[in-house]
């Protein structure tokens, strides 16, 4: 086994399931350090790529105890490509332009479809111990590589109404108290933001485009 794919197997089989994040610790630094969504989105396709080689090359041998690490680095390749939408919504969301890394994201995970399905085709002889994460990828990449495919433009639009329908549920769940302490916070924020920039003019001089 290569030595990245080690690395990801061991880190995958040192914790308990429901301790382990869905990313090495090294992982977890890349993705802080990229904070533009059009590196951040390459970087989630990189880890699921390393996930499903990963899943291949246990498959190659007959190894007790594999299927444990199988079903786990699937969900761990399944949070991948749903936090990957997550990052892609999100930069909709805030008006960034991501066209060029959400154009490699349908081209990768058709790949990343095709390893999967193939895998399932073959039916393992343990595959019933890992079935659901296996059905759970397939389905969570096809989802996401048809959203990659999707017109952006409608997609953002779709992104802002979802954004808007779930801000307006939670406001409805909120105590009417709550609501008006939330209408107060946002009026003092938009007061905020259109206070006047600093200027150097002395007290009293008016500014020479309101001279009389």
């Amino acid at each position: 086994m290569k030595p990245l794919l080690a690395a990801i197997a061991l880190a995958a089989m040192a914790l308990p399931a429901w301790q382990r994040d869905f990313l090495t610790a090294d992982e977890a630094d890349q993705v802080r350090e990229a904070q533009d969504p059009s590196f951040r989105i390459p970087l989630y396709l990189s880890f699921a790529r390393q996930r499903l080689a990963l899943v291949q090359n246990l498959l190659s041998k007959e190894k007790a105890g594999r299927s444990i690490t199988i079903h786990d680095t699937l969900d761990e390749y399944t949070k991948i490509i749903e936090a990957l939408d997550t990052v892609s919504d999100d930069a909709l969301k805030r008006g960034k332009a991501i066209d060029e890394a959400v154009g490699k994201v349908a081209g990768e995970e058709k790949e990343f479809l095709g390893i999967l399905e193939q895998i399932r085709e073959s039916n393992p002889k343990d595959v019933n111990r890992y079935q659901f994460a296996l059905d759970t990828a397939v389905e969570v990449t096809r989802d996401s590589m048809e959203i990659a495919q999707a017109d952006l433009s409608e997609r953002s639009r779709g992104v802002q109404a979802k954004t808007a329908r779930e801000k307006k549920e939670l406001e409805e769940m909120m105590q009417p108290k709550d609501r008006e302490l939330k209408k107060v916070e946002e009026k003092k924020e938009a007061a905020a933001a259109k206070k006047k920039a600093p200027t150097l003019r002395r007290k009293g001089e008016v500014a020479p485009d309101r001279k009389q």
